[in-house]
């Protein structure tokens, strides 16, 4: 069964993290995207590069003449471009979007940065780990009295970042598709970093949120939301929130009564009760914890490595993770019910069948729509 964006063409101008991520979620969904690369830069790519699946790389060299005209008449087919350069980089090699959409005045032109299209900090280089500094993320990741914690890049490239332009390319096509006019998505990590946060913005505001580190329910705080190490070195984390949950993680804790069972909320003594079941979940391994929690209401999962993860019954049931030329990689995700996604292998094609395959010739000929 096709993806549910199939027959949608999108140009992809390669780069690193968030706009690959987003082209890749756009592939598994069936979208026929090109990813255009740099002389050279094609041949390289290969399984384990796997952001790059599903679509395969055009090498064309965009100083030339010849290769913008050819991105150009790709244009002239495509419903999205996407690019993940600094401002100004695309006007410079005459793809900008004033071009592009006087061409194509229906196309949708996703434009990911970190810092975004303007402000005093856009044409500044950075990464994942300023973006979630100044969006507010990173300072409340952490242990109390430590430094924060960089997430990986989670929450600026791929959170904030390939997710909110893939959101904002799909709202704008649906948009297009009514009003036949496409338009410019900025989408900006800064931008997506606070947008992930607004949960926390909103219990900041009511009075429920400190800018202290682990002192918060959701950041390790509460003795009922955190990781606790296990009697074999091993790690569980406990999300038990509401009362009827964290009443069950007594039970299995074996805690009857007392201050512990009966002041959940009490914060002033978190720290204490922290303490209690930090001792509690010493005395046994990870897999008893498994044993006696996992399936449970009691809010509970083992922590595990990147490949205890693939095995787990449960991704394995779901096909969450799946293997493609000896590298195990993420399914396509959601979920869909009658169209579903498929997270294809790293595809190498010739210019000549990537190009024919949209109607164009290298020399930039092509009919338009």
């Amino acid at each position: 069964m096709p993806g549910p964006l199939t027959g949608l063409k999108v140009v992809e101008m390669a780069g690193l993290g968030p706009a690959p991520f987003c082209a890749m979620m756009l592939a598994d969904m069936g979208a026929q995207v090109v990813r255009i690369e740099r002389p050279g830069a094609a041949a390289k790519i290969n399984s384990t590069d796997v952001t790059a699946r599903g679509r395969p790389a055009l090498e064309l060299d965009l100083r030339s003449a010849e290769g913008v005209q050819t991105v150009l008449a790709m244009v002239d087919k495509a419903d999205i471009l996407i690019e993940g350069f600094r401002p100004g980089v695309m006007e410079r090699l005459g793809l900008g979007p004033d071009v592009c959409l006087a061409r194509r005045p229906q196309l949708v032109y996703g434009r990911m940065t970190g810092w975004g299209q303007h402000g005093p900090l856009a044409k500044a280089a950075g990464h994942d780990i300023n973006y979630i500094s100044l969006g507010g993320a990173l300072h409340a990741i952490g242990r109390k009295g430590e430094p924060p914690v960089p997430p990986l890049n989670l929450v600026g490239d791929f959170g904030g970042g390939a997710m909110l332009l893939a959101f904002g390319v799909l709202a704008a096509l649906t948009e297009a598709r009514t009003s036949g006019h496409g338009q410019v998505v900025d989408a900006a990590m800064t931008d997506g970093t606070a947008l992930l946060s607004a949960m926390m913005f909103g219990m900041r505001a009511a009075g429920r949120w400190t800018l202290e580190r682990e002192d918060n329910m959701l950041d390790g705080g509460a003795p009922y939301y955190r990781v606790y190490e296990c009697a074999d070195g091993k790690y569980v984390s406990i999300g038990s929130i509401e009362p009827q949950f964290y009443a069950l993680l007594m039970e299995h804790c074996g805690i009857a009564q007392g201050p512990l069972r009966d002041m959940q909320n009490d914060k002033r003594r978190w720290p204490e009760f922290t303490q209690q079941l930090q001792a509690v979940f010493k005395t046994k391994t990870r897999d008893e914890w498994c044993a006696l929690m996992e399936g449970t209401d009691v809010c509970f999962a083992p922590v595990l490595d990147w490949d205890e993860a693939v095995q787990h019954p449960h991704n394995v049931a779901r096909g969450t993770f799946v293997e493609h030329d000896g590298v195990v990689q993420p399914a396509a995700a959601p979920r869909l019910s009658r169209t579903p996604g498929q997270a294809g292998p790293v595809r190498h094609a010739s210019a000549d069948e990537i190009l024919g395959g949209w109607g164009v010739d290298r020399a930039g000929g092509s009919g338009r729509k």
